[in-house]
């Protein structure tokens, strides 16, 4: 007998989840890291926010070929295994760099992969979404296993480094995971080879713009946070440079943060179904406070604003494919996810880049910016949770 649809559904989902664990694992334990790494090799606190910015640039912006692609092809699994494997390659093979250069442009790469990926895997999710009642659930899910994920992969770095203390070691040990992380894409793929069943066809809706103003608004605000959140390598830096945290536990910092972010994602998933976008707003508010505790505080002030640090990203990561999948039509859903990750992409690169440049200038300076830009952005989400409200009633 066949499984109802919701629940071939939710194994679908926990499926990719668990996948998702295992690519987490493998760069999010490199990205804990990376930033310490590359300050050994050479790199100033301005190419760390620069390489850093330029890693999420392409990762972001690249989603919109890729998701223009997806919805032109409907090629979801072919288009997704390809981005896995690029991004599982790259990273192991960290342990080769010889110079900050050469570690960079593996950085890059492996965003590379991940844009190619995400747009179709989010589509194939949203779909599962659908017959399972609530998108903020599934891909509150989807983050939570994805985080913890990113959890246990920079605890496994902290534990290579404390017994060998060499980051080579700890790069090729990551090819464990991301063989892994291969081998259940094949499983899945095999198991459910059309993700897009799980929802039925509904009617065309055509927008004059091709998207609806509450899309733009919303990616308004997102691209504000974006641009002010410092990403983790630039912080790592700071740990390193400063001694306010110790090398060996920067990793668990960072750990700290992921847990905060996949406990986060489940929570606020659900709280999404049932309030939607005002879900964002306190959370924006609070944790726009990472920046001066981790860049001005000591080890107390540090592990706290990790925390937070992780907490905003994990939502905010969770709640975009929720809240953009009910914007638009099952058609365009990919192209609005390629469109609106590239603009929060370029955000992030122009803000890592500042936040980085203003870092070598004065700390203070690039702490003020981080929390303004965030908190610019509360006008926006205030306005499109209004618009997602007035259009559902």
């Amino acid at each position: 007998m066949k499984a109802p649809a919701s629940r071939r559904a939710l194994r679908f989902v926990l499926l990719v989840g668990v996948m998702s664990f295992f690519a987490d694992f493998t760069y999010e334990g490199a990205r804990a890291i990376v930033g310490p790494y590359l300050g050994l090799l050479g790199a100033s606190g301005t190419a760390v926010g620069i390489v850093s910015g330029l890693g999420e640039g392409a990762g972001y912006g690249l989603r919109l070929v890729s998701g223009r692609a997806a919805d032109r092809t409907r090629w979801y699994w072919p288009i997704a295994i390809v981005g896995y494997v690029v991004q599982m390659v790259s990273v192991p093979a960290l342990a080769l760099a010889r110079t900050w250069p050469a570690a960079a442009v593996l950085l890059v790469v492996e965003r590379v992969g991940r844009a190619v990926r995400n747009p179709p895997r989010d589509v194939m999710l949203s779909h599962a979404g659908k017959e399972m009642g609530g998108y903020g659930w599934t891909f509150g899910l989807h983050e939570a296993l994805d985080q913890f994920g990113a959890v246990l992969g920079p605890l496994a770095m902290a534990a290579i480094l404390a017994r060998h203390l060499e980051y080579r070691v700890a790069f090729a040990a990551l090819a464990i995971p991301a063989l892994v992380t291969l081998a259940i894409l094949t499983v899945a793929r095999v198991l459910y080879p059309r993700p897009e069943a799980f929802e039925p066809p509904a009617p065309h809706v055509q927008y004059d713009d091709g998207l609806p103003r509450v899309f733009w608004i919303y990616l308004a605000g997102a691209a504000l946070v974006s641009a002010g959140y410092a990403d983790f390598p630039l912080v790592a830096f700071h740990f390193q440079r400063t001694g306010s945290v110790p090398q060996v536990w920067v990793p668990f910092v960072y750990a700290i943060a992921m847990a905060a972010g996949g406990l986060g994602s489940l929570a606020f998933g659900r709280l999404f179904d049932r309030i939607g976008l005002r879900v964002l707003l306190p959370l924006t508010a609070l944790s726009a406070l990472f920046a001066p505790l981790v860049f001005l505080g000591g080890f107390s002030d540090a592990v706290a604003g990790g925390a937070l640090w992780g907490l905003g990203m994990g939502v905010h990561e969770s709640i975009v494919p929720a809240a953009v999948a009910p914007m638009v039509p099952p058609e365009r859903r990919a192209t609005a996810y390629g469109i609106f990750t590239a603009g929060y992409g370029l955000s992030w690169l122009l803000g890592s880049a500042l936040i980085g440049w203003l870092y070598d200038l004065h700390v203070t300076a690039a702490v003020a910016v981080s929390v303004v830009l965030q908190l610019a952005a509360l006008p926006f989400l205030v306005l499109a949770s209004r618009r997602m409200d007035s259009e559902a009633g």
